[in-house]
């Protein structure tokens, strides 16, 4: 758990900023960068943005994850993304000079740092490899969304859920995956019910195992064969 004073992180101390686009600042630059960001604490389910909003700046994750999400006619959320930390949330609106289409809450206490849609915009004209690392980063966001689409559109319930379990080890990396049952249904994009039951099969199976709230996976092999990967 966080501690709720670790707000004033610098971008010199931030051992999340090297997997970030500003991990390639040099020493120069991080220092103007962190003239130009302020950092707080969030709680669980704070939102960072909604839709509709008009941007206001990016976010950078210190240390916490967000989830990104759209939600559908009757209010049910859909979850498109999972943020880890290193990456910066809100950039892509920066450029399309369009209200948010997307929402943002973070999945768990969380430390981000905001920085000025102005400040950004600066940054992005005077550093090249910031420029460049964006338009990379936008790209490859393309091929993986056109991925993410095409598998949970032409998988049952049972694969895209292997899948999505697999996606988030990737995301939690050495820890265990850690969503509410409701948010894993919301990204596997199927029922609570139906979401619960499924992983209650793939516990039978010695794929995963759940300790509370939280999904070890036990059998990627096996995962990647239920997901028809």
């Amino acid at each position: 758990m966080l501690d709720k004073s670790y707000k004033h992180v610098t971008c010199e101390n931030c051992l999340s900023r090297k997997n970030s686009l500003f991990g390639s600042f040099c020493n120069e630059e991080t220092e103007d960068l962190n003239d130009h960001k302020t950092c707080s604490y969030y709680k669980k389910n704070q939102p960072l943005f909604i839709e509709g909003n008009t941007p206001r700046g990016v976010f950078c994750i210190n240390e916490g994850r967000v989830k990104i999400f759209a939600r559908g006619e009757e209010g049910k959320e859909q979850i498109i993304h999972i943020s880890n930390s290193g990456e910066i949330v809100g950039f892509r609106a920066m450029f399309s000079g369009e209200p948010y289409k997307v929402a943002a809450a973070t999945l768990e206490e969380s430390n981000i740092c905001f920085i000025s849609k102005e400040d950004f915009l600066n940054l992005v004209d005077s550093n090249p490899t910031l420029r460049n690392g964006i338009m990379r980063e936008l790209s490859k966001e393309l091929a993986d969304r056109a991925t993410f689409i095409t598998n949970m559109a032409q998988k049952s319930v049972r694969e895209r859920l292997a899948f999505t379990l697999l996606m988030l080890d990737d995301i939690y990396k050495d820890d265990m995956i850690n969503l509410s049952r409701e948010d894993l249904a919301n990204f596997v994009g199927t029922a609570t019910e139906t979401l619960i039951r499924l992983l209650k099969d793939f516990k039978e199976e010695d794929l995963v195992q759940t300790h509370a709230r939280k999904i070890e996976i036990l059998d990627r092999d096996g995962l990647l064969k239920v997901a028809g990967a």
